[in-house]
């Protein structure tokens, strides 16, 4: 019960959007082995149970998914993504209560493993599907999330949310993605990067900004995130991770190191704690391409060329575990 606790605490109820969001359930019963009643209940579970398990589970898992009878298989409940196994014996006057719990449990049984750590008011939940997960990779991970996301949190945005999810996929094959508060990690990335934990950093900041849609272009918002990877990093020395050196080929649209070098060089030059008021802006959905101008005196445009003609003007360090 614990399990299915803790991720109804973390992610809500979701019952009533199940539908919405394009969560199916198709319950196979030929031979009517349970009465309609049953198959209310049923179809009541996977929609308060199914949907906080695909969010937690990871990247494209199935929103449509087969119920059937199969007293053979199971004693209980039997489920994986897409599919759900059912006992008709066992399911009878059973309770909502009752059948929820066994479905969690049973959803559950596909992670690898599950844990939950609390550190002074903040929360971590951890799911791997990865067999192979590195547990020092994993100890990382978690460490570097109490170390960096309350820093964050106090400095950036001090009503984002304190239970944050982290969830290490197979299935997933670009490096780690954030949405609402789960955080995504390709298994195969850390595999072969095992010692970029401030992609944490760089995640768990965009949790912080929490912009939601059209609040601006998508070049800035992960041009702030990887600033602030720079900037509260807790170890890029060992992560191999740094800013590149300017060249002219590059723009401040191209987002991510290139942007975040510029970020570094207009805090350092132009007006200390610019980015945490656009950051703002942001969040508040007050940005505009004006904001540069009302901030700086300069548009942005100005500003890029300004960086152009003195690039090598700005110091640069980066964090270490080793210092």
């Amino acid at each position: 019960m614990k399990k299915f606790l803790i991720i109804a605490l973390l992610l809500g109820p979701l019952s009533v959007i199940a539908q919405e969001r394009g969560y199916r359930l198709t319950i196979s019963d030929e031979n009517n082995v349970v009465d309609a009643k049953t198959k209310v209940k049923l179809d009541t579970a996977f929609n308060q149970v199914y949907p906080k398990f695909a969010m937690a589970d990871g990247y494209r898992t199935k929103r449509k998914a087969e119920l059937t009878f199969a007293n053979s298989e199971t004693p209980t409940i039997k489920a994986k993504a897409g599919e759900i196994k059912v006992n008709s014996d066992w399911v009878k006057n059973k309770s909502q209560k009752k059948i929820e719990k066994e479905l969690f449990t049973a959803l559950s049984k596909n992670w690898v493993s599950y844990s939950q750590e609390k550190h002074k008011g903040y929360t971590l939940t951890f799911i791997s599907k990865d067999p192979n997960l590195d547990p020092a990779v994993r100890k990382n991970l978690i460490s570097t999330y109490f170390e960096i996301y309350p820093t964050l949190v106090k400095t950036f945005n001090e009503k984002s949310t304190h239970d944050v999810l982290f969830v290490v996929d197979t299935a997933y094959k670009a490096v780690a993605e954030a949405s609402g508060n789960r955080i995504l990690f390709s298994a195969g990335y850390m595999k072969a990067h095992p010692t970029d934990i401030d992609v944490v950093t760089h995640e768990t900041m965009h949790i912080v900004q929490g912009y939601g849609y059209s609040a601006g272009p998508v070049w800035l918002t992960e041009g702030i995130a990887d600033y602030v990877r720079y900037k509260y990093g807790v170890d890029n020395v060992g992560s191999k991770w740094s800013l590149p050196a300017y060249n002219e080929k590059q723009n401040y649209t191209n987002s991510y190191r290139i942007t975040a070098r510029f970020f570094a060089w207009l805090e350092q030059n132009v007006k200390p704690g610019l980015i945490a008021t656009l950051d703002q802006q942001l969040r508040a959905h007050q940005y505009t391409d004006q904001s540069w101008t009302a901030l700086t005196g300069k548009t942005l445009d100005q500003l890029w060329a300004d960086y152009g003609k003195e690039p090598q003007k700005v110091t640069l360090t980066y964090s270490s575990k080793k210092s």
